[in-house]
């Protein structure tokens, strides 16, 4: 994963979503009915095109099955 200087918030969102999602082996279809929203929704926030309610975040973030905590300790967030 790219993290440039200044990286927009929705972008780094965008990106720990696609990158947990593809640690679970999950399509986007698959972690859009886990977490009750639309698969282009799912496309748009790993693109970094939406800003995401915190609702719509814990839902994703539950759907990916890690806790809060775990979603925001990686790299893109250390900066």
């Amino acid at each position: 994963m790219t993290d440039l200087p200044g990286m927009d918030i929705k972008l780094k969102v965008g990106q720990r979503v696609r990158q947990l999602r593809k640690e679970l082996e999950l399509s986007q279809e698959a972690l859009a009915l886990k977490s009750e929203v639309d698969r282009t929704y799912v496309t748009d926030v790993e693109a970094g095109r939406r800003n995401v309610s915190l609702e719509i975040l814990e839902r994703l973030i539950k759907g990916l099955d890690v806790s809060v905590a775990d979603f925001f300790y990686s790299k893109e967030f250390k900066k």
